[in-house]
């Protein structure tokens, strides 16, 4: 291998890939910007669409994007995304297969060799002393806010009130240790505006326009799922506590249990799959488990097939899923307590618990089909990944096209 130097793992890697202070492509105003991230496997869903499409858009913008994940064992490749560097990493228990980057010392020889302009950090938890690491190297350092902190530690059981105190010390630690705090939308916001933080921007994610559209329905597809006469419900989501996927399996129980025949589909893995599998054969409802479809076609023609799309998540400041199946044209029904409505706008319906659900979905299905489909093609049309990655390198102070922010509840 003559041709091939060492890589940041120790893992050879071809000559000419970019690595090491200094090596910039197209001069200075390429900036080398290292992204981390944990809490990612090969069967993720929302962060790690995020993270390959910003990724893309960093390097068609002109510049040297890393990204540094946890895995099983170490690699340094180069992708469509730019750089993507494997450290290994520890399951964390009863996550369902989530890795870390728990070796700081390994870590920190990393970042120093890599040299980044720019460090951009999707943990908030194990990764925050990366914030401070970043300051003594005086590099401009970002953290991605991907969920609210008092919503995923009530989703574990935490009471509310207990919640909202550690999410305030967590935040108040976060806002201090980067530069700024990037919110995906105005509620992920909230928690740091509650606690006076002042480095926060928001840029929203976006969604693939061409391969999500109305026009992949697949008449076969959905005959294999549901009959004529069924409705057919998508589940899109990672199926763990933070997600409840639960109360999709309630949510169909309750429509079947008001005279709607209608059908599930999930799509998803997770630690809570075989306990979901038992409770619709014990229940005797009509749910078909996908798994983890890795071919992003396939999922999107299950999105653009179905009639409507349950998103049930409440710590959601997103939702990919949910925006995917509106540029799909299928509307969604998606938890209250989420950042969802802000998404959905007009295109889907809000609400609390499966016999709310169940509602909301009634209520959507009521609309002529081609106007709920038109609107939420419409909706996902204001969310492009041009504007998400454009204001994604505002944050960095990196120049980028125009960012034209969704309005709350505009069509």
């Amino acid at each position: 291998m003559g041709n091939a130097r060492r890589s940041a793992t120790g893992d050879a890697q071809p000559s000419g890939a970019p690595g090491g202070p200094g090596s910039r492509r197209g001069g200075g105003t390429s900036l080398r910007i290292v992204r981390l991230a944990n809490f990612v496997t090969p069967s993720s869903g929302g962060l790690r669409t995020a993270l390959r499409e910003l990724g893309a858009g960093y390097l068609a913008a002109g510049h040297e994007p890393v990204l540094v994940v946890p895995g099983e064992r170490a690699s340094d490749r180069q992708t469509p995304q730019g750089r993507v560097i494997t450290l290994p990493g520890p399951v964390l228990p009863g996550t369902g297969g989530y890795r870390i980057l728990a070796d700081r010392a390994r870590l920190a020889r990393l970042l120093e060799q890599l040299g980044p302009d720019r460090l951009e950090v999707s943990d908030r938890t194990t990764l925050r002393w990366t914030g401070e690491w970043a300051r003594r190297a005086r590099i401009p350092a970002v953290m991605v806010s991907h969920e609210t902190a008092d919503g995923v530690l009530r989703a574990w059981g935490l009471p509310r009130a207990a919640a909202r105190r550690a999410a305030d010390v967590l935040n108040s630690r976060t806002a201090h240790a980067y530069a700024r705090v990037v919110c995906t939308t105005e509620w992920a916001e909230r928690e740091f505006v509650r606690i006076g933080a002042r480095n926060v921007v928001r840029a929203p994610l976006g969604v693939d326009l061409e391969r999500c559209r109305p026009g992949l329905r697949d008449q076969g597809v959905r005959e294999r799922h549901a009959r004529v006469d069924e409705v057919l419900l998508v589940l899109c989501s990672r199926l763990s506590v933070e997600k409840r996927p639960g109360v999709a399996l309630d949510t169909l129980e309750a429509l079947r249990a008001r005279g709607v025949r209608a059908r599930l589909v999930v799509a998803g893995d997770g630690p809570l799959r075989d306990r979901l599998a038992q409770r619709a054969h014990t229940r005797g409802l009509p749910v078909t488990f996908l798994g983890h479809l890795t071919d992003r076609a396939e999922l999107a023609v299950l999105q653009a097939t179905a009639d409507v799309c349950l998103a049930p998540g409440p710590a959601e400041t997103f939702g990919l899923a949910a925006l995917e199946a509106l540029a799909c044209g299928t509307p969604v029904v998606a938890s209250a307590a989420s950042a969802l409505p802000e998404i959905l706008g007009p295109a889907g319906a809000a609400a609390d618990g499966a016999e709310d659900f169940a509602h909301a979905v009634r209520e959507l299905l009521a609309r002529p089909e081609g106007a709920r489909r038109e609107a939420a093609r419409a909706r996902a049309e204001c969310f492009g990944w041009d504007g998400a990655i454009g204001a994604f390198l505002a944050a960095h102070d990196v120049p980028g096209p125009p960012v034209q922010l969704p309005l709350r509840g505009a069509a």
